[in-house]
């Protein structure tokens, strides 16, 4: 009886072990067959999208529709658009435009302006890049709702079960007035690492801010910007799962990004529908580079204070010649160390960061993840292929989570990712793309219960995605 019970083990799994081989087999020989693979990666369960933000995710197309529908003033200079005329004699209603028979030609400099389509290096990637988010701030921000079914849709034709999206800055009205001179303090505390006595001016701060109803404000916030639209929309759906993080600003001054900090970090304990937070913008703007260490110690202090609260950071989104190279060592190994961070966004910068294997192997064993952006990286960073460190990730055995970053801006999306990693490197096999897959629903920041459902459903997925393989 054992040897029939061993003999009808050793067929199952000889018979799955064949069966795995078969689809890397399939894999191999697809993998420098571009329609073939675009075929299997868009058919391909593709998890979550963790490293996502809503206003550089909207389709560029979809803003225009919505600038022309409201009719918004156009700066047909700039090509940035305004709900009412600024000064100056630039100014032009997309409707005037439409009169004097210039719309399609100013619907071309839009799309150009807005996202990377049809650039041609006429000004820094890197630059293009961030000073597109300006010019089509305002039609973003009235399209939230439009936005974000936009991406419920797309995700469910994609295969995409779950987006956590970098979505909205909490702003309350408070009164910080007392700390108008703090921000020279902190600073000069900073320049001397005095980790105690910047400390105790957060204590300060922190005081006011719960003292000023912060938890009812942030609350009220809660429900009307995020989980009121979220309900009456309804995001979730037995197919799609979405779930927010707040985000800071790095270039404010100290006591506002700190305010910030504590906002987010209270919005987040007290929504279900938001999973974390998040600091963005040009890691390498002037102020960015000056207040790193001290942001990743407001970070430090919040891990304190909210110990519920999942915080992921940009961090390293860097590159020889984009700063000076002894500014490009210590980044990630701040936002680890010092900030805690639960996950790392971009980590481009890796291999310049001092002790990389020492903060390889940490991140391995306390599986903090990165989120890798492939065309982010490439057009923002000029980072490709072999210069990117994703090979030092995956050798370390450091989690890798796929992403879109701004798949609007970028004119892409996660199943484009997908191919690219195909494509871009070959010791990423199936059996790693897909643990690629799995992890981005295994190190989301959504509650356990309904993680446990997402991965259910993505096991179900793979088992009919992969009997429909040749």
């Amino acid at each position: 009886m054992k040897k029939i019970i061993l003999l009808a083990l050793n067929l199952f799994f000889g018979t799955a072990i064949i069966s795995a081989q078969s689809i890397d087999e399939y894999f191999e020989r697809i993998r420098h067959d571009e329609a073939a693979l675009i075929s299997f990666m868009s058919k391909m369960p593709k998890g979550g999208d963790l490293h996502h933000h809503y206003s550089g995710s909207v389709y560029t197309e979809s803003l225009i529709e919505k600038a022309i529908k409201d009719d918004y003033f156009l700066n047909i200079k700039t090509m940035v658009a305004k709900r009412a005329p600024q000064e100056g004699n630039n100014w032009k209603k997309l409707s005037v435009l439409r009169e004097e028979g210039k719309l399609n030609e100013y619907k071309l400099k839009m799309l150009k302006h807005w996202s990377i389509q049809y650039y041609n290096t006429e000004i820094p990637s890197d630059k293009h890049f961030f000073d597109s988010f300006g010019k089509f701030r305002e039609v973003v921000n009235d399209y939230t709702a439009e936005g974000l079914l936009e991406f419920k849709e797309r995700a469910i034709k994609e295969n995409v079960s779950y987006i956590e999206t970098q979505y909205k800055e909490v702003k309350v009205r408070l009164d910080l007035s007392e700390f108008k001179n703090a921000n020279s303090k902190i600073l000069s505390l900073a320049s001397q690492k005095d980790t105690t006595a910047i400390f105790t001016i957060f204590d300060k701060i922190y005081e006011s801010i719960i003292k000023q109803n912060a938890l009812e404000k942030v609350a009220e916030f809660n429900a009307k910007h995020i989980e009121n639209p979220h309900d009456s929309l309804k995001i979730d759906s037995d197919n799609f799962t979405m779930r927010y993080q707040n985000y800071l600003l790095r270039f404010m001054p100290p006591v506002d990004v700190f305010k910030s900090l504590i906002l987010s970090s209270i919005s987040d304990e007290t929504s279900d529908l938001i999973v974390g937070v998040n600091i963005v913008a040009p890691e390498h703007g002037e102020v960015s580079m000056r207040d790193y260490w001290l942001h990743m110690l407001m970070f430090n202090y919040c891990q304190k204070k909210f110990t519920k609260v999942n915080y992921a950071l940009h961090a390293g989104e860097l590159t020889l010649g984009l700063v000076k190279p002894e500014e490009l060592t210590s980044h990630i190994n701040d936002a680890v160390y010092l900030a805690n961070a639960d996950r790392i966004g971009h980590a481009t910068g890796m291999p310049y960061e001092i002790n990389s294997s020492r903060l390889l192997r940490y991140m391995a064993e306390n599986k903090i993840p990165v989120e890798v952006n492939l065309t982010s990286n490439a057009f923002i960073l000029n980072i490709r292929k072999d210069e990117h460190p994703i090979l030092l990730f995956k050798d370390y055995g450091v989690p890798i989570v796929i992403s879109t970053d701004d798949a609007g801006i970028l004119r892409t999306n996660l199943t484009d990712q997908f191919v690219t990693l195909a494509k871009s490197y070959p010791s990423f096999h199936y059996a790693d793309i897909k643990e690629c897959v799995y992890n981005s629903l295994e190190f989301s920041f959504i509650d356990i219960e309904k993680k446990k459902g997402l991965l259910k459903d993505l096991d179900n997925r793979f088992i009919q995605f992969e009997k429909s393989l040749p």
